[in-house]
C-alpha cells in the first residue's frame, strides 16, 4: 500500500475486526486510544448502527472509541510517516468540508487476501 487507496466503511470496519491485533493506535482528532502488549481490542455493534472498538487489559476496560458509520463516505489508506505504520483516516464529506473523524493506525496495509506477511509479534 504504497499510495493511497480508499474503501467503503463496512469492507474496511470487516476487514479491521480481522486484525485486531495489529491495530497500533485509534482515536479521533480529541482523543487516541494506544495499543500495548498486555492490551487487546474488542469490536461492539450497538443498535441504531453505530459501532465501537473497546481497549481492554483482561477483563478491565481500558478505553472505548464509538464510530457513527453514517457520516463516514469512505476510508483512506496510506503509508504512515513512521516505518511499518498504515493509517486509516475515516473521512466524513459535505458540500463544502471534507475531515477525518477517525484513525486507525496499523502495522500493515489493506489486504485483499488473508494471506499476509506481518511484522515480528504481531498476530491475528
Amino acid at each position: 500500500m504504497e499510495s493511497a487507496s480508499t474503501l467503503s466503511f463496512d469492507i474496511f470496519w470487516q476487514w479491521l475486526a480481522s486484525h485486531p491485533n495489529c491495530i497500533l493506535r485509534a482515536g479521533t482528532p480529541e482523543a487516541v486510544l494506544y495499543d500495548d502488549e498486555d492490551l487487546h481490542w474488542h469490536f461492539v455493534a450497538y443498535q441504531g448502527g453505530m459501532v465501537g472498538i473497546q481497549l481492554l487489559r483482561g477483563k478491565r476496560f481500558v478505553g472505548e472509541l464509538f464510530v457513527d458509520p453514517e457520516p463516514i463516505a469512505y476510508v483512506q489508506g496510506l503509508a504512515g510517516e513512521m516505518e511499518g505504520e498504515y493509517v486509516f483516516d475515516l473521512i466524513a464529506e459535505s458540500e463544502t468540508e471534507r475531515t477525518a473523524n477517525y484513525f486507525f493506525v496499523l502495522c500493515h496495509g489493506y489486504e485483499d487476501e488473508e494471506e499476509t506477511s506481518l511484522p515480528p509479534g504481531r498476530v491475528h
